[in-house]
């Protein structure tokens, strides 16, 4: 657009075009939200990625699907927290911008993955290091979790039903698990049943309608991340924007 200025005055405070763009994308009413797949297993050829794929086919048309590449995000460490990783504001990015984030993973000793984890502990950590409680880029986004290993599901599903609802999203309990085909071991081809298909569309249903009515992309902002610095804005009614 041939905007020549744009201006958002919070408190006789200039905020950037940047922000100014994120507020009216955010505002913007859409039929396909933007849902994140994270994939818990980085092996090349990975089954659970195999996996999201048939996912992708339950929301096709519905919702803007990406992948979340966090394949260089670190252990998290507070020495870190001073000079953020450009993986990890790379990921803070990505899973702010999206409506709805769906995890799908393996299992690793009946136990959440480690990386899985470690990626959970970064993105449920405060923007604002001075407010340990303050919204986080994961906070309020719509999470659901689909696993598929040979064992364990029940454990790991007990894990994931208390994590995503501690850090604050809402979190969608739909799990379908599944365990990998005999076949996959010779040709490293996952085949899913169609009982599991049933079940991974009856999630996908769930977790289309919980990220569609969603009051977060759709009522007043609380919060906007630019550059890695939070910027609270509650009502927008009371600033004033001048384009």
């Amino acid at each position: 657009a041939a905007y020549k200025k744009h201006y958002l005055v919070i408190n006789d405070t200039l905020i950037s075009l940047k922000l100014i763009l994120q507020i009216n994308n955010l505002f913007k009413e859409t039929n396909n939200e933007k849902v994140l797949f994270v994939v818990g297993s980085l092996r090349s050829g990975s089954f659970n990625a195999q996996f999201a794929k048939n996912a992708e086919k339950c929301l096709k048309e519905k919702q803007k699907i990406s992948y979340l590449d966090w394949s260089q995000v670190p252990v998290f460490s507070q020495d870190l927290e001073a000079n953020i990783p450009a993986a990890v504001q790379a990921a803070r990015q990505a899973v702010s911008e999206a409506d709805a984030i769906w995890i799908f993973s393996p299992v690793y000793n009946f136990a959440i993955p480690g990386s899985m984890k470690k990626l959970a502990d970064w993105l449920s950590r405060a923007i604002d290091l001075s407010d340990p409680t303050g919204p986080s880029a994961i906070n309020e986004k719509v999470t659901t979790v689909s696993i598929l290993a040979n064992g364990g599901h029940e454990q790991v599903a007990e894990s994931y039903r208390a994590l995503l609802p501690f850090i604050r999203t809402q979190f969608v309990d739909e799990i379908t698990t599944t365990r990998v085909n005999d076949s996959a071991w010779a040709d490293g081809v996952f085949v899913p049943t169609e009982e599991v298909l049933a079940n991974l569309d009856k999630q996908a249903q769930a977790f289309y309608q919980q990220s569609t009515k969603s009051s977060h992309i759709k009522s007043s902002l609380s919060a906007v991340i630019v550059d890695n610095e939070l910027f609270y804005i509650g009502d927008t009614s009371k600033y004033q924007l001048m384009i």
